[in-house]
């Protein structure tokens, strides 16, 4: 009788906020027929939205501490789960980051804000709406890195949140709101890009009421992990993201 082993991806997320949203998308993907273990392992910080203490959250030696936690069960891939704590190194420094991940984790590495412009690419998504929970001036450097891919942002707000522990207490009509409240005609997408918020049951829902994708923290980073692992997942629960569709080859890695 022959047994099969789960796939394992690792993700390193910063503090404690909207972690349950992994186990809930693991449930969804095992029901769906994909068989992955969503791994979390924690590193700490000062969970400010503010630019220094952003820098010192993504910084290696914190990074590099959180692919040992991860190491034991083997991951196809890791990602930096934290929107934030990506972008504000902006386009000189992100990609750094995330080879500084690879190596220290020995496999394949991204971050929650590549996860995003991959996950625009391969919705051949260019002009998209953020609603960000974070204060104004870390939300444009958000907007930056954005940019920098070729993604337009044609309606940007910031809701000013100050911590992450704060952004994990908004319940789903708080979530769906910042949604409603921020889209903009002639974005393709509406993107909430923050890790600590709860979107992963709300996807449905979200895309229901602005009747076009809605990509999410979490939801991306767990696309991206599985994109690098070489695994496609279909499961509509998790949004449009999810969806059955052509392959990615436009993902520019």
């Amino acid at each position: 009788m022959s047994t099969t082993t789960a796939t394992a991806l690792g993700f390193i997320y910063p503090d404690h906020a909207a972690e349950d949203d992994y186990p809930l998308a693991e449930r969804l993907l095992r029901e769906a027929g994909t068989d992955v273990t969503l791994r979390v392992e924690h590193i700490y910080g000062t969970d400010l939205h503010a630019v220094p203490e952003l820098l010192d959250l993504g910084s290696p030696d914190k990074l590099a501490h959180g692919a040992s936690l991860l190491a034991s069960s083997h991951p196809a891939a890791v990602i930096w789960a934290c929107t934030s704590g990506s972008f504000v190194y902006g386009t000189g420094g992100a990609p750094g980051q995330v080879e500084g991940l690879a190596e220290a984790a020995g496999t394949a590495a991204s971050s929650t804000s590549y996860a995003f412009v991959h996950a625009a690419q391969s919705l051949g998504i260019t002009k998209v709406a953020v609603a960000a929970s974070y204060p104004d001036d870390v939300a444009r450097l958000f907007v930056e890195f954005l940019a920098a891919a070729g993604i337009e942002v044609v309606r940007m707000s910031s809701a000013g949140i100050d911590t992450a522990a704060e952004v994990g207490t908004l319940a789903p009509d708080q979530v769906l709101d910042l949604a409603t409240s921020n889209d903009h005609a002639d974005a393709q997408a509406l993107l909430i890009p923050d890790t600590a918020m709860h979107t992963i049951g709300g996807l449905p829902r979200l895309e229901s009421t602005l009747g076009k994708p809605v990509l999410t923290a979490n939801q991306v980073t767990i696309w991206e992990a599985l994109r690098l692992a070489g695994i496609t997942a279909v499961q509509p629960a998790l949004g449009t993201l999810f969806q059955e569709r052509p392959h990615h080859d436009d993902v520019r890695s």
